[in-house]
Formats: structure tokens, sequence, C-alpha cells
């Protein structure tokens, strides 16, 4: 069973940045596909970015591409999500999560078998 922490998030002004972690245990992270979501209050949980099991491949939904960055440490079983100019409508729970398939598809919740519990992420002045 592989476990899921994310940490990292805050309340950060509008144009500041936030780095999340998503640490792994149990399995090791380096046989997984990656993705980052998010759910805002009263929003459906919508999936953010991607990042191949080897880190070769990654993927951005639009409304955070050249903001966000997401990259790996496999040897520290650890994801990371680089959050640049973030705008009040980043304002939302991130969620990390698994998928044993070791490619990046449309990031979509239902393709993903292991979720952390989340972190707040509130930007706001």
């Amino acid at each position: 069973q592989l476990q899921l922490v994310e940490s990292g998030g805050g309340l950060v002004q509008p144009g500041g940045s936030l780095r999340l972690s998503c640490a792994a245990s149990g399995l090791t992270l380096g046989y997984f596909a990656i993705g980052w979501f998010r759910q805002a209050p009263g929003k459906e949980r919508e999936g953010v970015s991607c990042i191949s099991s080897s880190g070769g491949s990654t993927s951005y939904t639009s409304l955070v591409k050249e903001r966000f960055y997401i990259s790996r440490d496999n040897a520290k079983d650890t994801v990371y999500l680089q959050m640049h100019n973030l705008e009040p409508e980043d304002t939302a729970v991130y969620y990390c999560a698994a998928s044993w398939s070791t490619a990046c598809g449309a990031i979509l919740p239902n393709e993903y078998d292991y979720w952390g519990q989340g972190t707040q992420v509130t930007v706001s002045s």
C-alpha cells in the first residue's frame, strides 16, 4: 500500500510562490506516475499537472502552464509542485495522487489509485 503526504501549503499573496511536496511511503514512488489535483469549494476536483514515473515526461493544465512546475526525486520518494505567480483563482486544496500507469494521461482523477489527504493553498491579499 502506498501512502502519500502533501505539505507546503499556506497563505500567500497574489504574485507569490509556494512549493508543495508529496512524500511517499510504503512502496517505491518510482513505480508510479504522479499527478497533482486541486479542489476549490463548490467545484469539482481538477487535474493540475502530472509527471511520468521516470520524470521524463510532464504535462500541465492550460490554467497553470508556465506558472507551475512539477518535478520528482525518486531517490527521496518525493514529488514537488513549484508554483509561481499565484492568483486568487489558484486557491484550493491541493492533492497528490499516484497511478500505476507509468505515463501521464489526461490527468483525470479516475486514473489514479492512491491519494494524499491534501494541503490548503490560499492566495489572498
